[in-house]
């Protein structure tokens, strides 16, 4: 008989925690009982161009150990790079070069905190420019970070994301296809997310994703409204979701998003892994 699957891994996002100091969120979280943080990179908690950063990652990466954290590292802050343009510039529009740098300067942050991941997703497509166009210039800035990647050994794990060019798992499938399958190449699949957008059931794209799944993002949502939800209070059945990822020997963290929830962060965080501990049963 072939061993059963190993529990899955729980993580939470820290851009649900913006009210936190990020030592504080570590320590609500391990107290949780979470396995794994999903960390933004963001002027709040970890700010990838501070001056002091390597001292700043040795301390997290001390941090993470003390608790017995796992991590993820994400690069979803909307504004960071442009405070009046959500997502922008992405690795489609001018001045790309300031995305890439942002990427490059995660890999070699995952790296150093042990995270066998870094998320990305595509942003909106430039106004005027063609479809087939959108998709060579995003290949390219794919391509153009994979040499990093392999440097460091972290994988790039893209995300769909709701009403961004790149915003179905068909559609991040394809882009895998354009860099040539790419191992480092993988995705980020956020559930809420599936069952907002896309045309298939979401147990259909968990196994449509299998194959490059890195990562797991969580949260209920309603369809067609891209809002994050608290479990429960959407349409998702959660059960049959966590036995799929469970049964697929999914080994990485799957970390509730709730960006909203920060205001009322370590009530919700209690209520997401008392759910997820429930619903995985």
């Amino acid at each position: 008989m072939s061993p059963l699957p190993a529990p899955l891994s729980f993580g939470y996002g820290t851009n649900g925690f913006t009210q936190h100091r990020l030592a504080d969120v570590l320590a609500v979280l391990a107290d949780l009982g979470y396995d794994g943080v999903a960390l933004t990179l963001d002027h709040i908690h970890l700010d990838p161009y501070a001056d002091d950063l390597s001292r700043r990652v040795s301390v997290l990466a001390g941090q993470l150990a003390r608790h017995g954290l796992d991590i993820t590292v994400e690069t979803g802050a909307p504004y960071f790079l442009d405070p009046s343009g959500k997502h922008l510039p992405t690795l489609m529009s001018d001045g790309a070069e300031a995305r890439t740098d942002l990427l490059r300067r995660a890999l070699r942050i995952a790296a150093d905190l042990g995270s066998p991941t870094v998320h990305l997703c595509s942003g909106p497509a430039p106004n005027g420019l063609p479809e087939q166009d959108a998709w060579k210039r995003l290949a390219a800035g794919i391509e153009a970070l994979l040499p990093t990647a392999e440097t460091y050994g972290v994988a790039l794990a893209f995300e769909p994301e709701p009403y961004m060019f790149v915003d179905t798992v068909e559609r991040c499938l394809h882009l895998a296809e354009l860099v040539d399958g790419h191992e480092l190449f993988g995705i980020t699949l956020d559930i809420g997310h599936a069952h907002c957008v896309e045309e298939r059931p979401v147990l259909d794209c968990v196994r449509q994703a299998a194959p490059r799944l890195r990562n797991v993002q969580i949260e209920d949502m309603r369809r067609g409204v891209h809002h994050h939800l608290e479990f429960g209070s959407g349409e998702i059945d959660f059960p049959p979701v966590l036995a799929a990822l469970r049964d697929l020997r999914h080994q990485g963290l799957v970390s509730v998003e709730i960006q909203g929830g920060s205001l009322d962060a370590p009530d919700i965080a209690r209520r997401s892994i008392e759910f997820l501990r429930a619903a995985s049963a």
